[in-house]
């Protein structure tokens, strides 16, 4: 699983890294399931493209894909559904069957279909995304989609309707020194078994969000709230001493409330997903799907993410589509305190905590802030 997980993560970092300042929320775990069934049932150029971007032997890749489905499925916090529909005249492959809980017909009246899909994707995201990406059409021959959705409520709620703050004992806040400058991450823990990672840095957006892939995963040096000299340290943060009734340090958070969307046509992105030659549409690329000729016709994930005071939650979905208290103590202290600050512009990603999987990363600009 470690693997797995690996690899997904290192498709999200490179999809971040795209990031460009826009408003934007992306679900890595969303494609990546999908393109490592596609790696396995492909041919030729196509199969070797669609192996790199998922960072596994294609050979292997339709297992790993069906391994990170089960994790998404038995996260607490997570609900996750594979979806497969097909004209009646493709016959599948039996030895291709993807894990999908939802099988069904392209009737060839694309009305129908769309609204069918469309349908599937409200009642796996709870209605927060009331449409998949693909557009079905008489020519299609295939649609593969996942649904995932992800909440939690805060382990300590904010205050505050649009600014939110809060103040706690607990001091997870860092500032991490990367190659391109300093980068402040804070996170906000879940009552479930998902954090939200906050960052901010002076570097372009896709670098601010693939420091924080680093980050996370021990590439660069950190220093945490509690060793953070006196000052100012880094994007946002500001550290003094006071006297206080305890020798507690405290950690005042304060962010806007945010709610990013966004539409992504995978297709833009052919080297981050592997999407390059499996959409010449002049031969097919899917021998492990089936005899009838098929090759990608559209790619696209519809995302939502929210932050406020009560919690977090997100969702995507993505989809192919082939053609084909107590009082207090006289005793006084000098107690540390860090107050970190995020002002749009600023990153999240949302990650399952037992695994380590960045389940969605996004930006914030100054629109998207309450």
């Amino acid at each position: 699983m470690e693997q797995t997980i690996t690899a997904a993560n290192a498709m999200s970092e490179r999809w971040a890294a795209t990031c460009d300042g826009t408003s934007t929320v992306m679900a890595g775990p969303g494609a990546w399931p999908l393109l490592a069934l596609l790696a396995t049932a492909a041919t030729g150029p196509g199969r070797d493209e669609l192996a790199t971007a998922v960072g596994l032997d294609a050979a292997a890749a339709a297992g790993a894909g069906a391994e990170l489905l089960a994790l998404l499925d038995d996260a607490d916090a997570v609900r996750c559904a594979l979806g497969l529909w097909t004209r009646r005249d493709l016959d599948l492959d039996p030895s291709w069957s993807p894990p999908a809980g939802t099988r069904g017909t392209l009737t060839g009246e694309p009305a129908d279909d769309q609204r069918r899909l469309d349908a599937w994707a409200a009642e796996k995201t709870d209605g927060l995304i009331q449409e998949i990406p693909t557009r079905v059409t008489r020519d299609t021959r295939l649609v593969l989609a996942s649904a995932l959705t992800a909440r939690t409520a805060w382990a300590d709620p904010f205050d505050g309707d649009t600014v939110l703050s809060r103040t706690t004992h607990d001091l997870r806040a860092l500032v991490a020194g990367t190659p391109n400058g300093p980068v402040t991450m804070a996170c906000v823990a879940g009552v479930e078994d998902i954090d939200v990672h906050l960052v901010q840095g002076d570097q372009p957006p896709g670098q601010v969000l693939a420091a924080a892939f680093g980050t996370l995963e021990g590439r660069h040096p950190v220093t945490n709230a509690d060793d953070l000299p006196e000052g100012t340290t880094g994007p946002g943060v500001t550290v003094w001493f006071e006297e206080a009734w305890s020798p507690r340090a405290s950690l005042r958070l304060t962010l806007p409330a945010f709610t990013v969307t966004a539409s992504h046509d995978l297709l833009d992105l052919p080297d981050v997903f592997g999407l390059d030659t499996v959409t010449d549409q002049t031969r097919g690329h899917f021998p492990g799907i089936g005899a009838f000729p098929l090759a990608i016709g559209q790619a696209g994930q519809n995302a939502l993410a929210r932050f406020d005071a009560e919690g977090f939650e997100a969702a995507a979905v993505t989809s192919f589509g082939m053609l084909a208290g107590s009082a207090p103590p006289t005793e006084t202290y000098r107690a540390r305190r860090v107050a970190v600050t995020f002002e749009a512009p600023f990153g999240f990603l949302a990650v399952h905590r037992p695994s380590g999987l960045v389940l969605t990363t996004g930006w914030v600009d100054r629109s998207a802030a309450a």
